[in-house]
């Protein structure tokens, strides 16, 4: 290993940022929520609950649309992922089939699916791309920077001044 090569540790911070950025520019939250919410809808009908040496089997008629109802709202947490662009289309959807696995699949998943699911379709539909791509508020980034000034000059409010090689924003 080389002095130049980075470390461990560079990298983490490498990719960590990169994973920040990457969430920073979709609904995350919506979607991992969605996510979360599919997967008691669909599982729970299947499983077998053991209570000391009772064993509860939740096995309903409606095992097959609560499965169906699971997988699509994987599948729309993923779309929220990856297509933001449909972010309001995969937010409505996902009420509607969390609304839709109450009476389907044993109230949606005991409530816990059914409230991680419409808390992930209400915020997939509120979250709005922010555009501002790192300029104060009110720039257009037609205006050119500001000159450079002493370290002692007083800033003025929203101007970006350069002191000792570095830009600094003045607030």
């Amino acid at each position: 290993m080389s002095a130049e090569s980075p470390g461990l540790r560079d990298r983490i911070r490498y990719w960590r940022l990169r994973f920040r950025g990457w969430r920073g520019s979709r609904p995350f939250w919506a979607g991992l929520l969605t996510i979360l919410g599919g997967v008691p809808i669909a599982y729970l009908p299947y499983a077998n609950l053991k209570v000391g040496q009772l064993t509860i089997r939740m096995a309903t008629t409606a095992g097959a649309g609560s499965l169906i109802i699971g997988v699509l709202l994987v599948t729309l947490g993923l779309t929220m992922w990856f297509h933001r662009i449909v972010r309001v289309f995969a937010g409505v959807a996902t009420i509607l089939l969390a609304l839709v696995s109450i009476p389907v699949s044993n109230l949606g998943g005991f409530l816990i699916g059914f409230l991680l699911a419409l808390t992930g379709g209400a915020l997939s539909i509120a979250w709005a791309p922010g555009d501002t791509g790192g300029r104060p508020a009110g720039r257009t980034g037609d205006e050119p920077d500001a000159a450079p000034t002493e370290a002692g000059d007083d800033y003025e409010a929203g101007r970006v001044v350069e002191v000792n090689g570095g830009r600094h924003r003045a607030v």
